[in-house]
């Protein structure tokens, strides 16, 4: 994927973006940040992310030098990735991207009425199921 960053005159926050911006990126770079991974793993960390998405964002980390990927020669082939020592530099941004998000969802939660979160003394599921059943 060719980037549209103007690495002369672009801004230094667009630059940051342009090496961890994507839906996907952020999440596996925090998986990463726990230690080595082996694909399968990610899938399975990351499973509303398709197959060719995540391979296509850690082909991007890789590219930039963000994230290492170990291939042994195995049968069946085994492929692992890891960040590597300048990867390991954003985890402060990660790690406040992390905390501002958990207070965002409590924020959003908090807002929510009480009967869509099912706290009305009937559960959500109940009260939909009676609903659609009178209809």
């Amino acid at each position: 994927m060719t980037r549209k960053y103007n690495w002369k005159t672009g801004c230094d926050v667009e630059a940051t973006l342009s090496v961890i911006g994507g839906r996907w990126k952020p999440v596996l770079l925090c998986h990463l940040l726990g230690g080595r991974k082996r694909f399968g793993e990610l899938r399975r960390l990351v499973p509303n992310a398709t197959e060719r998405m995540i391979t296509l964002q850690l082909r991007e980390l890789e590219a930039d030098g963000v994230v290492a990927r170990h291939v042994y020669a195995e049968v069946p082939p085994r492929v692992e990735y890891e960040v590597t020592e300048f990867g390991r530099t954003l985890e402060a941004i990660l790690v406040a991207m992390q905390g501002w998000g958990r207070g965002f969802k409590e924020r959003r939660l908090a807002e929510e009425p009480e009967c869509e979160t099912g706290a009305c003394g009937v559960p959500a599921d109940e009260s939909a199921a009676a609903q659609s059943s009178s209809l």
